[in-house]
């Protein structure tokens, strides 16, 4: 590494994170993926974070936030908020340096982040969940804090925390063996954005630097549009990494002039990425995780011939939900249709139903169907999966031809909620 005082001073605690990170963090690497450069026409390679010993950036910040606070406000001991990762870095180093944590997390949290955070923190750290989103998890943590005099580690709204994640900037630059033309970012609350944008405007400022957002959690792009951060009313959860109703007011500032464009991304697209990353690459990724990959599509003339870097920010996915996830994947892709179907209520109405309904290689995924009596026909809810898109035409119009058909559900929110 160069030394620091040949570059910008603004980067000169960036260097220092790194110096205080070098044994405690993971130099991930930075690996070219053969499929996606094949199909793109593009040499792309992965940051991988995942690797981390946390599986994901977030150590970098939350332990240089800790290195450089003093040994009396340690000894007040530290809170945080976070959905997952920032609260496994924060665990991480409570037990490294033997500090006293208290870390608040939404009641949504995956199992396997909780167990993750147990078992990094160790008896240094309590749990209290609380809220069913990292803001009202978040408020917990400062009331917390003003009743017990603790210190609030945020997650991403802070300086020292981006100038922790700002060294997976660094190495990245040192690991490319050429410009990089396209940097593919995460974006939730933004720490990890801010840390890229400060190190690439002045080491890199060629680099077109994407951030990605999922579509029902896009507060990033709603800020941008609105000159200031902006709090959004509602939010999925689904993508819990990134699941985050406003963005830092310091990480606006430091990505609003240098990020160069916002993309977002459906959370089926989301999905078929990380199905696509475990059979293709055997690369695990949590949602947050795939997004810089799933935006790629978007980009796909743009990043023709181009050197592209995407990051992998995290890979702590609870696998009880690879179920809802290929459910989501199957849904977006279309092969995956849940319908209303209206049947007589006498033998033999299930088969016609195959016979006259279903194509060749159509199949049957879900029935739920109660017999009454008192009727000629009954209702059944009826899951059905193609083996193309292009089957779901000739499908419905079987279905209405022969008077099955009541309606469609794919398109209808609320009833989909409790089928997947």
């Amino acid at each position: 590494m160069m030394k620091e005082e040949i570059y910008p001073s603004v980067l000169v605690n960036v260097y220092k994170a790194a110096r205080r990170l070098k044994n405690v963090v993971v130099r991930t690497p930075l690996a070219i993926n053969n499929n996606l450069s094949g199909i793109y026409g593009a040499k792309i390679s992965f940051k991988r974070e995942d690797l981390q010993q946390v599986r994901s950036y977030k150590i970098r910040g939350a332990y240089n936030k800790m290195a450089v606070m003093s040994p009396e406000d340690l000894a007040k001991g530290v809170v945080c908020a976070s959905a997952g990762n920032h609260a496994q870095g924060v665990a991480f180093a409570c037990n490294t340096m033997r500090v006293k944590g208290t870390i608040f997390m939404p009641l949504p949290t995956p199992g396997q982040k909780l167990e993750q955070v147990k078992m990094f923190g160790g008896d240094c750290i309590d749990i209290v969940l609380y809220g069913d989103t990292f803001d009202e998890a978040k408020d917990a943590a400062l009331e917390f804090c003003r009743d017990q005099q603790g210190i609030f580690i945020h997650p991403f709204d802070d300086q020292d925390i981006i100038d922790g994640q700002a060294t997976a900037a660094l190495e990245i630059l040192e690991q490319s063996g050429e410009p990089v033309d396209y940097l593919f970012v995460p974006i939730g609350g933004g720490g990890l954005a801010a840390g890229i944008c400060t190190v690439f405007r002045e080491l890199s400022p060629k680099t077109k630097i994407i951030g990605v957002e999922p579509s029902a959690a896009a507060s990033m792009k709603k800020a941008l549009e609105n000159g200031k951060p902006v709090l959004l009313d509602k939010i999925s959860r689904f993508v819990d990494g990134a699941a985050v109703q406003k963005v830092g007011n310091l990480n606006f500032e430091h990505c609003k002039n240098v990020l160069h464009e916002m993309a977002v991304v459906d959370e089926g697209e989301v999905c078929e990425t990380i199905l696509s990353l475990y059979n293709k690459d055997a690369v695990v990724v949590e949602p947050a995780g795939a997004l810089s990959v799933a935006a790629l599509k978007k980009y796909q003339d743009q990043i023709k011939g181009k050197n592209v870097v995407c990051i992998i920010s995290g890979s702590n996915n609870d696998i009880t939900r690879m179920e809802e996830i290929k459910e989501k994947a199957l849904l977006y892709a279309g092969l995956k249709h849940y319908f209303l179907v209206r049947f007589a209520q006498r033998p033999g109405a299930l088969k016609d139903f195959v016979l006259n309904v279903l194509g060749p290689n159509d199949d049957i995924t879900f029935f739920e169907y109660t017999q009454k009596n008192s009727k000629e026909k009954g209702i059944a809810v009826v899951g059905i999966g193609l083996k193309q898109s292009e089957d779901f035409t000739p499908l419905l119009n079987n279905m209405k031809k022969y008077d099955f058909f009541v309606n469609y559900l794919n398109n209808d929110p609320s009833l989909m909620n409790l089928l997947i």
